[in-house]
Order: C-alpha cells, then structure tokens, then sequence
C-alpha cells in the first residue's frame, strides 16, 4: 500500500488529483450562483417581456419636445 502511495506521488497522480479537490468546489459554487442568479431574474420579472425589447428599435425616436417660450415663464 506505501509503495503504491510512494509511486503515484512520484508519477505526479497525487498532484493532479489535488488540483480537483479545489476545481470541483468553486465549479459547484460558480454553477450555485448561476442558478441563484437565474431565478432571482425570473423573480424579479426580468423575463417577463422578451418580445418588446426586439421591436424597440424598429421604433422612431424623433419625438422632440416642444420649444419652451422664454416669454411665458
């Protein structure tokens, strides 16, 4: 048993595989926050609207206001 130990530390196996016992953890964190982030968009009513926001630019934005008359002030 020591000297499998004593092989795949010497091989480099140990090493790598310590490398996911850090990857594992903030890849299971990062995909926590996604999902967190996704529900908390479609709770705050981020996705009620996908239709609108793609014809917003089909839209003129010409409108000006009125000139103001300095006279009337």
């Amino acid at each position: 048993m020591l000297r499998q130990r004593i092989g795949r530390v010497e091989s480099g196996i140990e090493e790598r595989m310590s490398v996911v016992y850090i990857a594992l953890p903030i890849a299971l964190l990062l995909a926590l926050a996604g999902v967190v982030a996704f529900i908390w968009a479609v709770r705050s009513g981020q996705m009620d609207d996908l239709e609108t926001p793609s014809l917003r630019i089909l839209g003129d934005d010409d409108e000006t206001a009125p000139p103001t008359d300095p006279e009337k002030r």
